[in-house]
């Protein structure tokens, strides 16, 4: 699962609607979907701990395995 930060209004497989500006945890398939339709952006939102993005786009360091921070 990603947590995402929506851009504009969605409504996602359970009716469930969510606004913009919301963030939801999506899976990897519902992700490339609401990227394609410009629901969400690359490098869009924080993460669920508030941590910044550090996806494509980031500017933000990686800091998993193989970084020299870990």
């Amino acid at each position: 699962m990603v947590y995402v930060k929506l851009e504009s209004d969605w409504t996602d497989a359970d009716g469930v609607n969510h606004s913009a500006g919301e963030s939801v945890d999506v899976d990897a398939a519902t992700l490339a979907v609401l990227q394609a339709e410009g629901i969400v952006s690359e490098g869009s939102g924080g993460g669920k701990d508030t941590t910044d993005w550090a996806g494509p786009g980031s500017t933000t360091a990686w800091a998993g395995p193989g970084s020299a921070g870990v």
